[in-house]
């Protein structure tokens, strides 16, 4: 097949179809990207949120976000979430959280009454089911913080293949870290330098917003195909959490300079494997009649 066949291929393939709406976005200060489908959009108040939607803050930027089961939650400067497809979330025990995130950089606040929904959060090190409270999180690649303000979660760090261990019960006012490689630390109140970092807009409880956009329906404003560059850290999560995400940006291939850089990085992308080069039948259909 020849290189415009393919791309002609690809662009015939169907889109990916729009995930389930899951929440509002009801505050944002700075700006917000959102990847959907192979879209990048530019994410406004009011908008929906579905699975599958990949949020990225700006710099200084403070987003709101309130999910239909109930729970409030806030996202702070330079952040990023990937709102898990129930589909991509894996089975069994993975599968045991309605909302599953999956959060690589930044700042997050989650706040919850008992019994308004089940939410789990994954980070490269850490992984928290809240359990009605307040819980705070400051991830990056190398290193998560998770203080359980109020309330009570489960706390259960996270394999170099995005698996779970076991998960360890912690209440209100416990404050866990875990460094790359390193084992989990437990301390009974959070360390200074969390408390100083945390955005100022954590310090307080987030008010709901959700009752202004009731009677509105706002669509965010599509700006570009998606860039290798901007999905790039999506790409190279672990392998349970990243399942369908090859197949959701295959259109994109289409593109020569997105090609190009997938087939650059093919062996740190395994599962671009078979659509980059799929394997051939070795009999004609005459052959076996």
């Amino acid at each position: 097949m020849t290189l415009l066949a393919l791309a002609l291929l690809l662009l015939m393939l169907p889109s990916p179809s729009p995930g389930q709406g899951v929440g509002l976005v009801t505050l944002l200060e700075g700006s917000l990207q959102v990847i959907r489908g192979t879209t990048v959009f530019q994410g406004v108040e009011g908008m929906n949120v579905k699975q599958g939607d990949i949020l990225e803050s700006s710099e200084g930027a403070f987003v709101q976000l309130e999910f239909t089961s109930g729970a409030v939650v806030a996202l702070g400067s330079s952040s990023r979430l990937y709102i898990l497809p129930q589909t991509a979330g894996g089975t069994g025990a993975e599968r045991t959280a309605a909302i599953d995130l999956i959060m690589l950089d930044g700042w997050l606040k989650h706040e919850a009454a008992t019994g308004k929904g089940s939410y789990r959060y994954r980070t490269p090190q850490l992984a928290v089911t809240p359990s009605g409270g307040t819980v705070v999180i400051r991830s990056s690649s190398n290193a998560c913080d998770i203080f359980v303000e109020s309330g009570s979660a489960s706390i259960a760090d996270i394999s170099q293949n995005g698996n779970s261990g076991q998960a360890a019960p912690a209440k209100a006012g416990q404050f866990f870290s875990r460094v790359k490689g390193a084992g989990v630390t437990s301390l009974e109140r959070p360390s200074t330098a969390f408390l100083d970092s945390m955005p100022r807009q954590f310090r307080d409880t987030l008010p709901p917003r959700q009752a202004r956009f009731s009677d509105k329906t706002v669509e965010p404003k599509a700006e570009h195909p998606v860039s290798y560059g901007e999905i790039e850290r999506w790409l190279m999560i672990p392998s349970s959490w990243r399942r369908g995400l090859a197949d959701r940006f295959a259109p994109r291939l289409a593109d020569a300079g997105f090609r190009k850089q997938i087939e650059l990085h093919a062996r740190e992308l395994p599962d671009w494997e078979p659509i980059l080069h799929p394997k051939k039948s070795s009999e004609s259909p005459q052959a076996r009649n």
